[in-house]
């Protein structure tokens, strides 16, 4: 049999799997239709035209009213953070450069200190809806429309590959034109998301999240059992070095390091949960700091998981194909079609079971996707129709933008996946292109929590200047790997025992030496600032953003750390403010007015007074 007919061979995809798949639109659309009915009738008890009544129904839209519950807003989390990506693309990358990428999850843990400690108190206490509202208490109006146009644009980055993601397993599974699926499913998805608000949008969020780990449960245990059990998938990673120990080799253009993984793991966990309107918003719509504390230990629980889970998956891919790569015989036309390649040769048989497969991986795309298109309307609404509109919005008016916002956003994304289609794996992509907005992002949001002397106009100088720095190299890295200038050696593979024809000739592969030493350098010899690891790009954009910022700030004398609201810094922050305020309170007369003159002095720049100041305190 030739590869063409085996591949069409396996899209088995039968009356019953489409059952299952359109089961599962149809319980989150009749969800939307609840919580829509549910909205109506609080609106019927709110009095029109009375601006703080509009207020409360973007609330309950927009956050629930605050009023949610831990369990369902932990499953929400979950799903919205483990979208289509991390479903097919974690295995992918472990099946092609080994399971060196798994030590990640160490930095999760990091990340939910920082979380606990530096950024949750903070939004929480100011009970915002839009997380960039802060930006303007922090700083000024301008870093607010600067952080919200950037969450804008990391949507525009992210989303539209979000889309792309589960299309592939469709592809796979029945042949039918990514083209095609992707606008019906996304036009559901649009459809609860728009009428039902945030409350359809976190409990299609609780299904969609059993859906996939039902789904990739069955795919795990029936396909350990079919090669032989644990041991197998283990002893086969190992003969190729697929299961490693951390590598701390300094190497910044290494891909995966032990300083990648924890360092530039942190910042991508801490833009993806700690500053992103996506999440926030579901932290705030609990009632209480604690609620939501609790409710983070609780996501990171499920997401370390879930990771493993998908380790194991790509380890279980590599078992099962070790002796005849699919990427090699092209049986798998993409990279992230490795998965539902093995779900169709494990599942096929079994009628349904493939559907269940599909709609998994289509539920974490719609968690994402539909938690992407709620956080926008809110962003939309809060920080551009509220801030530029002199008149209040009443009910009405505050519906429509709200929903429209949700219409125009998703018809966008589905455009745009005629553009994703071109541009290689989705795990790097998807980190590479966001970091150009979430870097300068996580940078302002850490020094406005953390460094009191940092101002209005260093904070928006350090976002410019990140932005440009992050562009450039974002472009110039992935130019570089779709063009084929920068190669990533893969782990040793086989053709040697496929039992079907494919264009190639078979035999062993394996660009690695056999002592394990997992090299993966550039194509140019030189250091060049773009090539260093991609999961260091968040943390540079936002070490830049800081570094910037805090120079310019200093170097511009206008800060006055006495005038920061405490309420906008971090609690340890805050105490050492409080520490600061009280020895100066207790300074004697003349030398506290000696400080504050030359304060006054270095913000304005004038040597005069400081002079003058001097000699009122020793006269």
């Amino acid at each position: 049999m030739h590869v063409d007919e085996l591949r069409t061979s396996l899209q088995s995809f039968g009356w019953p799997d489409y059952v299952v798949f359109c089961l599962m639109l149809a319980i989150c659309a009749i969800i939307g239709i609840h919580f829509c009915l549910q909205l109506r009738r609080e609106s019927k008890q709110l009095k029109h035209g009375d601006p703080e009544e509009a207020a409360k129904s973007a609330a309950s839209y927009l956050v629930g009213g605050r009023k949610m519950k831990i369990f369902p807003i932990t499953m929400s989390l979950i799903a919205s953070f483990i979208s289509g990506i991390t479903l097919l693309g974690t295995p992918t990358e472990v099946y092609l450069y080994g399971a060196q990428y798994m030590y990640i999850m160490g930095s999760l843990i990091l990340m939910g200190l920082c979380m606990f400690y530096i950024f949750l108190p903070v939004f929480h206490d100011l009970n915002l809806i839009s997380t960039y509202k802060y930006l303007e208490q922090r700083y000024n109006r301008s870093l607010r429309l600067f952080g919200s146009v950037m969450f804008i644009m990391a949507s525009l980055l992210w989303l539209p590959i979000v889309i792309y993601v589960p299309a592939i397993a469709f592809n796979q599974a029945t042949g039918v034109n990514i083209h095609i699926v992707t606008p019906c499913v996304c036009v559901v998805c649009i459809f609860y998301t728009c009428i039902g608000g945030l409350k359809a949008v976190v409990w299609t969020d609780v299904i969609q999240t059993l859906i996939m780990f039902g789904a990739m449960a069955l795919v795990l245990i029936k396909g350990t059992l079919d090669i032989g059990g644990p041991s197998v998938v283990w002893q086969r990673a190992k003969q190729t070095q697929r299961i490693e120990t951390p590598n701390f080799n300094p190497d910044l253009t290494e891909r995966y390091t032990f300083y990648s993984l924890v360092l530039g793991g942190v910042a991508h966990w801490l833009k993806s949960n700690a500053i992103s309107q996506n999440m926030i918003q579901r932290y705030l719509s609990l009632p209480t700091l604690r609620h939501a504390r609790i409710a983070i230990w609780t996501f990171i629980a499920g997401v370390l998981t879930f990771l493993a889970i998908c380790g194991y998956a790509g380890l279980l891919i590599y078992a099962t194909y070790a002796d005849c790569d699919p990427l090699e015989t092209k049986l798998a036309q993409r990279n992230d079609q490795l998965l539902p390649l093995l779900v169709m040769e494990t599942l096929g048989a079994y009628p349904g079971l493939p559907g269940v497969f599909v709609a998994g991986v289509f539920s974490a795309a719609l968690s994402s996707l539909s938690t992407g298109l709620n956080s926008l309307s809110a962003v939309v609404l809060e920080d551009f129709v509220k801030t530029f509109r002199r008149k209040p919005l009443s009910e009405a008016q505050t519906a429509f933008v709200m929903r429209s916002v949700v219409v125009l956003f998703g018809i966008i994304f589905v455009a745009l996946v005629f553009v994703v289609e071109k541009l290689g794996a989705v795990l790097q992509l998807t980190i590479t292109l966001t970091s150009v907005a979430n870097g300068p992002l996580l940078g302002i949001f850490t020094a406005g929590v953390m460094l009191p002397w940092v101002n209005s106009k260093g904070a928006l100088l350090g976002g410019f200047t990140s932005l440009l720095v992050m562009t450039w190299m974002c472009i110039s890295a992935q130019h570089d790997l779709v063009t084929g200038d920068i190669v990533y050696q893969r782990k040793p593979y086989s053709t040697l025992g496929c039992n079907y024809t494919f264009a190639g000739v078979p035999g062993e592969f394996s660009s690695l030496p056999l002592d394990g030493a997992n090299t993966t350098p550039a194509a140019a010899s030189s250091f060049q600032l773009y090539r260093i690891s991609y999961l260091y790009f968040t943390l540079f954009g936002a070490l830049v953003t800081i570094v910037v910022a805090l120079v310019v700030s200093l170097l511009l004398r206008e800060s006055d750390v006495d005038a920061v609201d405490p309420r906008l810094l971090t609690p340890f922050v805050r105490r050492w403010l409080e520490r600061r305020r009280n020895r100066r309170s207790q300074l004697p007369a003349g030398k506290h007015h000696q400080q504050h003159q030359q304060q006054k002095g270095k913000g304005k720049g004038k040597g005069k007074e400081k002079l003058r100041a001097l000699h009122e305190t020793t006269t």
